[in-house]
């Protein structure tokens, strides 16, 4: 099985340790293929980074085609581009976040999902409701730009830390949600400080991922995720216009 993990923010550190998180959980035979966008901002913090990061997430996915991949993961816990993604591939798409709160809900009646800014919680937090868990999950921003996160000296962790503390004795919080792909390193540590499920979203992605692949599933081509129709693009983004005929 091929999964091909793409970063859609340009930072190719950010992308290697998502590959790492991922290839730690892979079953055997799975080949996890890291991919960086190659056009769009350095990180994702809200609507506008995430719109200007779609071109590149979907070339990526265009041009690996021919190699071959099973499923995708878009490493970007603001889910960017899912929708647009699955509607191009023919193979399941999974975005982080839904993955993740997905997987908390099995594992706990009341989570928190934290994540970096005040921008990116209002967009968490409605992609929270649109997966059906706003009555179970909150979310929280810890104050910390996605960059530093890769910066040991910038006191992210422990602004980190002290939300989830929050998280904890004030929300009832029976799990944790990492809300960003730059934290999946630190799962399985905060796990053992805190004592709680601490989800990652790269490694729920991942191993749901490899289950829709054994079980011969993929998205719909029907209705909301069928294959874009052929047309003209201009300009820059002629590139991307869609010529096969939709199934």
């Amino acid at each position: 099985m091929r999964i091909l993990l793409v970063n859609p923010n340009t930072t190719a550190s950010m992308t290697e340790k998502a590959a790492i998180a991922a290839r730690a959980v892979a079953a055997r035979g799975t080949d996890i293929i890291a991919a960086t966008s190659r056009m769009g901002p350095v990180s994702i913090e809200g609507h506008y980074d995430g719109a200007l990061a779609i071109p590149g997430l979907l070339m990526e996915l265009k041009e690996r085609q021919g190699a071959g991949y099973d499923a995708a993961v878009v490493a970007c816990f603001d889910d960017t581009g899912v929708d647009a993604a699955r509607a191009f591939a023919d193979v399941p798409v999974l975005g982080l976040c839904e993955s993740a709160v997905a997987t908390a809900g099995f594992l706990a009646q009341r989570f928190t999902v934290v994540t970096t800014l005040e921008r990116s919680r209002v967009l968490i937090d409605n992609l929270v409701r649109r997966y059906g868990m706003g009555g179970r999950a909150k979310v929280r921003a810890c104050d910390i730009p996605v960059l530093e996160l890769e910066n040991e000296g910038s006191g992210a962790i422990g602004k980190l830390r002290a939300e989830i503390e929050k998280a904890l004795s004030e929300d009832g919080a029976e799990a944790i949600v990492l809300g960003c792909a730059g934290m999946t390193d630190l799962a399985r540590d905060l796990q053992e400080i805190y004592g709680v499920p601490v989800v990652d979203g790269v490694a729920a992605a991942v191993k749901q991922a490899e289950a829709l692949v054994s079980l011969g599933l993929s998205t719909s081509k029907r209705g909301s995720y069928a294959s874009p129709l052929p047309k003209a693009f201009t300009g820059a983004m002629s590139r991307f216009a869609p010529m096969r005929t939709p199934s």
